[in-house]
């Protein structure tokens, strides 16, 4: 396994601009790239990557919410949406900016495993988040595209105090 270089925004929007072409053949390429973004993802301790973030235009999405429940997913499709989360969002290609974010409360994926098995996956508040922000992603599309407003580091660190002082 090997620890992938994740595209920066500001130096390689045009690679992350792309679109993703589907998977049509789940061989040791995929297999080993999706172990590989896995490590990278562990390092960069982030709950999602996808392929293009690492510079692989194929449509492959890696998840983990809780320590060892990973999603794999191949050719992921959203096929249903239901009411709407305002989030603060990152992401992984674009360290220390944040954006105020409406998405859906759940979100229905339908994708391939590693193993070539159909799957359907419902996810709710941050799954449901992580699933639209990486399925955006090979289609070209950033989150901060869908910003209601970006924010500052300091906005950020006193949201998070205040949702601390409120635990």
């Amino acid at each position: 396994m090997a620890i992938l270089n994740i595209l920066n925004e500001d130096k390689n929007i045009q690679e992350l601009r792309k679109k993703s072409r589907p998977v049509e053949k789940i061989n040791r390429r995929i297999t080993t790239l999706l172990d590989d973004m896995y490590e990278t993802l562990q390092k960069a301790e982030g709950i999602g990557l996808a392929a293009p973030q690492v510079g692989v235009l194929r449509r492959v999405v890696i998840i983990e919410i809780a320590d060892g429940e990973l999603i794999e997913m191949i050719n992921p499709e959203i096929i249903y949406k239901d009411g709407e989360q305002e989030e603060i969002e990152g992401c992984l290609s674009s360290p220390g900016k944040y954006a105020q974010i409406i998405r859906p409360m759940t979100v229905s994926v339908k994708y391939t495993d590693r193993n070539g098995e159909n799957h359907e996956k419902e996810g709710k508040e941050l799954l449901a988040r992580a699933f639209c922000h990486e399925i955006d992603h090979l289609d070209g599309i950033l989150c901060f595209d869908k910003a209601l407003r970006i924010l500052t580091k300091e906005e950020v660190d006193e949201l998070r105090k205040d949702e601390q002082e409120s635990e």
